[in-house]
């Protein structure tokens, strides 16, 4: 995949770029106590690279931080807020289209999509083709769950500690939501989990993989960015 990664290209070999430019969008937050820090960044970049291998595109270097503000209660959260990410975004996007004719960024974290649909819409409408891709698995639980959990366990087992999984608060979104934007998620999950990850498997996080990538490749293919920039 060395030949689809953007880093490991010379200014000559990317000069009047015609590929589509894969830019991996993730956060640095609290997974619960068996998933790493990087777990949304990872997952960005695993899709997408999958993707350029099937599609004409360049797979530039990850953006490993977000707005994640709603685990700033545990210890390794790092968040940059929704105002600083858009405009990090804005001006992410007007370099690189002075050289690159088509850019998708593509997302890992829900808390981006905010400053990610503001960022893509004010590029779009400057000029610049630029749109955006979530990671968003169809029927996933919310966050560090059987969903997440699974989809390491296919591609980063090592990274999975299996012997501090727990199981998390699992009740639907809509029951906790104005809990957790009062108090952030450790008002909700004293282990920073929501959903049960004590079910995960490789097999699962698989065919969820395989499903995201194809998404992304059919996303890619037919090129319709919503009003607020999303493709899908």
């Amino acid at each position: 995949m060395t030949q689809a990664q953007l880093g490991a290209r010379t200014s000559v070999e990317v000069a009047d770029c015609k590929a589509l430019v894969l830019v991996p969008l993730g956060a640095t937050e609290q997974h619960g106590p068996h998933l790493p820090l990087d777990t949304d960044t990872r997952v960005a970049v695993e899709v997408a690279t999958r993707a350029a291998g099937r599609v004409e595109a360049l797979v530039a270097p990850s953006i490993g931080y977000g707005a994640s503000g709603e685990h700033e209660g545990f210890a390794g959260t790092i968040s940059i807020g929704s105002d600083v990410l858009r405009d990090l975004l804005v001006e992410y996007g007007r370099s690189a289209c002075r050289w690159a004719s088509r850019i998708l960024f593509v997302n890992g974290h829900g808390g981006n999509v905010a400053a990610l649909s503001e960022a893509v819409v004010r590029l779009r409408y400057e000029g610049r083709d630029a749109a955006w891709f979530a990671c968003a698995p169809a029927n996933g639980d919310a966050h560090a769950g059987h969903t997440e959990t699974s989809m390491l366990l296919s591609f980063a087992p090592m990274a999975v500690d299996a012997s501090a999984v727990v199981v998390g608060v699992s009740a639907p979104l809509p029951e906790i939501i104005d809990d957790l934007r009062r108090g952030g998620v450790a008002a909700i999950s004293p282990t920073g989990v929501l959903g049960d990850p004590t079910t995960a498997n490789a097999v699962d996080g698989a065919q969820i993989m395989a499903q995201l990538v194809q998404e992304l490749v059919d996303a890619s293919a037919r090129w319709e960015p919503s009003d607020t920039g999303r493709v899908r």
